[in-house]
Protein backbone atom coordinates (compact mmCIF):
# COMPACT_ATOMS: atom_id res chain seq x y z
CA UNK A 1 0.00 0.00 0.00
CA UNK A 2 1.42 3.68 -0.96
CA UNK A 3 1.60 6.43 1.27
CA UNK A 4 -1.89 8.34 -0.25
CA UNK A 5 -3.54 4.83 -0.37
CA UNK A 6 -2.49 4.51 3.92
CA UNK A 7 -3.30 8.06 4.37
CA UNK A 8 -6.76 7.40 2.71
CA UNK A 9 -7.27 4.52 4.79
CA UNK A 10 -6.09 6.45 8.25
CA UNK A 11 -8.12 9.50 7.11
CA UNK A 12 -11.46 7.15 7.24
CA UNK A 13 -10.83 5.77 10.50
CA UNK A 14 -9.96 8.44 12.43
CA UNK A 15 -13.84 9.72 11.08
CA UNK A 16 -15.56 7.57 11.26
CA UNK A 17 -14.13 6.42 15.15
CA UNK A 18 -14.12 10.67 16.19
CA UNK A 19 -10.48 10.32 15.84
CA UNK A 20 -8.94 7.01 17.13
CA UNK A 21 -6.72 5.08 14.63
CA UNK A 22 -5.73 1.53 15.64
CA UNK A 23 -2.23 0.09 14.13
CA UNK A 24 1.17 2.05 14.57
CA UNK A 25 -0.67 5.25 15.76
CA UNK A 26 -3.12 3.52 18.32
CA UNK A 27 -3.29 5.75 21.41
CA UNK A 28 -1.35 8.58 19.56
CA UNK A 29 -2.81 12.07 19.61
CA UNK A 30 -3.43 12.72 16.13
CA UNK A 31 -5.31 15.60 13.83
CA UNK A 32 -6.39 15.75 9.92
CA UNK A 33 -4.85 18.69 8.71
CA UNK A 34 -6.21 20.64 5.58
CA UNK A 35 -3.76 22.87 3.42
CA UNK A 36 -4.63 24.59 0.61
CA UNK A 37 -1.86 23.14 -2.06
CA UNK A 38 0.99 25.66 -2.86
CA UNK A 39 1.24 24.56 -6.69
CA UNK A 40 -2.74 23.58 -7.64
CA UNK A 41 -4.42 25.58 -5.22
CA UNK A 42 -6.19 21.70 -4.11
CA UNK A 43 -7.14 20.79 -0.72
CA UNK A 44 -5.16 18.06 0.54
CA UNK A 45 -5.75 16.19 3.89
CA UNK A 46 -2.85 14.85 6.06
CA UNK A 47 -3.08 13.10 9.35
CA UNK A 48 -0.43 13.82 11.63
CA UNK A 49 0.62 13.07 14.94
CA UNK A 50 0.47 15.82 16.97
CA UNK A 51 1.48 17.52 20.55
CA UNK A 52 -0.49 20.26 22.45
CA UNK A 53 1.65 23.37 23.58
CA UNK A 54 -0.85 25.69 25.68
CA UNK A 55 -3.67 26.30 23.53
CA UNK A 56 -1.57 25.26 19.82
CA UNK A 57 -1.15 21.73 18.18
CA UNK A 58 2.57 21.53 17.12
CA UNK A 59 3.42 19.22 14.49
CA UNK A 60 6.42 17.77 12.97
CA UNK A 61 7.64 18.47 9.13
CA UNK A 62 10.07 15.30 9.33
CA UNK A 63 8.23 13.34 6.37
CA UNK A 64 9.27 9.76 8.71
CA UNK A 65 13.00 10.82 8.42
CA UNK A 66 13.13 11.67 4.38
CA UNK A 67 15.65 13.95 3.48
CA UNK A 68 13.05 16.65 2.26
CA UNK A 69 9.89 18.43 3.64
CA UNK A 70 6.72 16.77 3.36
CA UNK A 71 4.54 18.16 0.53
CA UNK A 72 1.88 19.97 3.72
CA UNK A 73 4.83 21.69 4.89
CA UNK A 74 5.42 23.54 1.40
CA UNK A 75 1.98 24.27 1.51
CA UNK A 76 1.63 25.85 4.94
CA UNK A 77 4.70 27.72 3.94
CA UNK A 78 2.83 29.55 0.69
CA UNK A 79 -1.01 29.43 2.48
CA UNK A 80 -0.74 29.29 6.40
CA UNK A 81 -4.17 29.27 6.83
CA UNK A 82 -5.67 25.72 7.76
CA UNK A 83 -8.28 23.25 8.53
CA UNK A 84 -7.31 21.04 12.02
CA UNK A 85 -9.43 18.20 12.95
CA UNK A 86 -8.99 16.80 16.31
CA UNK A 87 -10.97 15.70 19.35
CA UNK A 88 -14.03 15.70 18.11
CA UNK A 89 -13.74 19.35 16.48
CA UNK A 90 -13.00 21.32 13.59
CA UNK A 91 -11.14 24.12 13.60
CA UNK A 92 -9.40 26.94 11.50
CA UNK A 93 -5.64 27.95 12.36
CA UNK A 94 -2.63 29.86 11.57
CA UNK A 95 0.72 27.41 11.14
CA UNK A 96 3.82 28.93 11.92
CA UNK A 97 7.33 27.47 12.00
CA UNK A 98 8.79 27.76 15.48
CA UNK A 99 11.84 30.29 15.46
CA UNK A 100 15.00 28.69 16.92
CA UNK A 101 14.76 28.23 20.89
CA UNK A 102 11.00 27.92 20.70
CA UNK A 103 11.83 25.41 18.45
CA UNK A 104 13.90 23.15 20.13
CA UNK A 105 11.72 22.91 23.42
CA UNK A 106 8.96 21.86 21.28
CA UNK A 107 10.81 19.23 19.22
CA UNK A 108 12.58 17.83 22.95
CA UNK A 109 8.59 18.11 24.08
CA UNK A 110 7.19 16.02 20.72
CA UNK A 111 9.96 13.54 20.84
CA UNK A 112 9.48 13.07 24.62
CA UNK A 113 5.35 11.89 23.23
CA UNK A 114 6.86 10.14 20.38
CA UNK A 115 10.35 9.19 20.78
CA UNK A 116 10.48 7.27 17.36
CA UNK A 117 11.11 10.89 16.22
CA UNK A 118 14.31 11.09 17.79
CA UNK A 119 15.94 9.38 14.96
CA UNK A 120 14.36 11.78 12.21
CA UNK A 121 17.06 14.30 11.97
CA UNK A 122 20.42 12.13 11.33
CA UNK A 123 18.01 9.47 9.30
CA UNK A 124 17.30 12.92 7.38
CA UNK A 125 20.33 14.79 7.63
CA UNK A 126 18.25 18.09 7.60
CA UNK A 127 16.88 20.35 10.27
CA UNK A 128 13.21 19.49 10.64
CA UNK A 129 10.76 22.05 11.08
CA UNK A 130 8.25 22.61 13.81
CA UNK A 131 5.16 23.90 12.90
CA UNK A 132 2.82 25.02 15.36
CA UNK A 133 -1.20 25.70 14.77
CA UNK A 134 -2.50 28.48 16.33
CA UNK A 135 -6.28 28.74 16.21
CA UNK A 136 -8.18 31.28 15.31
CA UNK A 137 -11.86 30.65 15.28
Amino acid sequence: MDIQELNKAIIAEFRANGGNVGGQFKGAPLLLLTTKGAKTGKTRVNPLAYVADGGRHVIIASYAGADSNPPWYHNLIANPAAQVEAKGETFTATASEAPPGERERLWAQHVAARPEFAEYPEKSGRTIPVITLQRID
